[in-house]
Formats: structure tokens, sequence, C-alpha cells
């Protein structure tokens, strides 16, 4: 069985997303999720994420991380 890498997604007030085009699915590898984010935080944003926690299975990874455009 393969680790599985997966995002959860927060609104402007941290509190967690789900539904609609949000994927839910694991990736087999940290960098396909992280590769799959970076062709999508676009869409993401405009779906109302704010920002983006990355888990391997259990554990934090990192974040939340912002998807809002550096000013």
């Amino acid at each position: 069985m393969s680790a599985q890498w997966t995002w959860t997604y927060l609104d402007a007030d941290g509190k967690p997303m789900s539904g609609g085009a949000l994927v839910t699915s694991g990736f087999p590898s940290q960098s396909e999720a992280e590769s799959w984010l970076g062709e999508e935080w676009r869409d993401l944003a405009d779906a109302g994420v704010d920002s983006v926690t990355l888990h391997h299975e259990d554990a934090v990874v990192y974040g939340p991380m912002s998807l809002r455009p550096a000013q």
C-alpha cells in the first residue's frame, strides 16, 4: 500500500472546506501533490480556498500555506 499525500483546503477564517471541485483523493508522492497544486491553485483560490495544508497520511507536512498572490 502506497503512502497517501493529501491537501486540506481552508477558507479565509481557517475553517476546512470540502465538496465541489476540491480533490479529496490522495496522491502517491509529495512531488505529484505539489505539482497538482502548482497547476490548480488559481482555480482553488477562485473557488474560495484561502490556504492549503499538505498531509502525509495523518501527519502535517507543512501549512497552512496561503494561495493569495504575494503583495
